[in-house]
């Protein structure tokens, strides 16, 4: 079977499970008692944007007293993050979180994350998407019926390798690496002289055993509850990029809301943001301490070679997309 017609038997597999989802919904309380927004995403359970998620479910049952719930299937039962947007275009679900890496393949805007080392600090990455320009930005997927409404913290997306130790982008070349969908990730591996591997990240540990990558990037949580380190041995902090997570909710569920579901619902979206940049503080250390128990050698390498070798994808970026680059501008002038 092609590989488009195993993504589209997957798509239409999720749509009859939800489908028999939402009429088990249905079975519980009549619609006029209250709605259900399915909400499905592919993270670990034990991930702080997961427990954000589930603790959002919570508040909004509270807040509406019971009249708007959020239903959550995790771990990639419904799909990838590539099929749950699609499922959310479609209208088979309402809800999901993806990386912004994965966002830009519908949501052109959402390619500026993706450009190496474009945040100088924590601070400013908090200033720019907790500001004007984040606000705007999760608009930008509206005119492809996906609604952003709210950022996760992702932290930065540094290398990690099965056996070779990273010091330099030269060390590099060669390695077959691991990319999430991502037409900027692939670049930036490629002017490091690397072979990107697009592979679904729930297939990325039995990919490392097999031999079909030799390494991978993401940031420290997701190292360690994917248990990625438990087949890999160097963990290196080069920090190339600063992805933020994305909270994506379907048009059609948007507008379908009242104005004071809306208020519920946007109310607990923002608590499970506080919790989570709360969490992923606590589970970055908390990462850090379990993979170092496990053996795994943390390398600390200088970051000049790596940001010098990634400066021509801005050129790129600015004579190819030019109206794109006006937010690379905007960020840079966030104070």
């Amino acid at each position: 079977m092609s590989s488009i017609h195993t993504k589209l038997w997957k798509v239409f597999l999720s749509s009859i499970i939800v489908l028999f989802i939402l009429q088990g919904c249905g079975d519980s309380k009549s619609d006029e008692e209250h709605k259900t927004i399915i909400l499905a995403h592919a993270m670990h359970l034990t991930h702080p944007v997961s427990i954000a998620m589930e603790r959002m479910a919570e508040l909004l049952d509270e807040y509406s007293d019971g009249q708007l719930k959020i239903e959550i299937y995790p771990t990639g039962q419904l799909g990838g993050e590539r099929e749950l947007l699609e499922l959310i275009q479609i209208g088979t679900i309402g809800m999901t979180k993806v990386s912004a890496g994965s966002l830009e393949n519908i949501v052109p805007d959402m390619r500026v994350f993706s450009l190496p080392y474009l945040f100088r600090d924590s601070e400013h990455m908090a200033d720019v998407l907790w500001g004007d320009i984040g606000e705007e930005m999760l608009e930008t997927g509206t005119k492809y019926r996906l609604k952003g409404i709210a950022y996760y913290d992702a932290g930065s997306r540094s290398f990690y390798t099965k056996d070779r130790v990273i010091n330099s982008p030269e060390d590099l070349a060669g390695m077959k690496i691991r990319v999430m969908p991502s037409a900027m990730a692939t670049k930036l591996l490629r002017t490091f002289n690397a072979s990107p591997t697009p592979l679904a990240y729930g297939e990325l540990y039995t990919a490392f055993q097999g031999g079909i990558v030799d390494a991978a990037e993401n940031n420290p949580p997701s190292f360690y509850t994917s248990r990625h380190y438990e087949v890999c041995n160097y963990y290196i902090l080069n920090e190339h990029t600063t992805i933020p997570d994305v909270l994506v909710l379907g048009t059609h569920v948007w507008n379908s809301l009242s104005d004071q579901e809306k208020e519920w619902l946007q109310r607990a979206v923002d608590d499970s943001v506080e919790l989570q940049r709360v969490l992923w503080e606590e589970s970055v250390e908390e990462s850090y301490r379990i993979v170092e128990e496990a053996g795994v050698e943390i390398i600390h390498p200088d970051k000049e070679p790596f940001i010098e070798q990634s400066l021509p994808l801005y050129d790129e970026f600015r004579e190819n997309d030019p109206e794109l680059y006006k937010w690379v501008e905007r960020i840079r002038q966030v104070e």
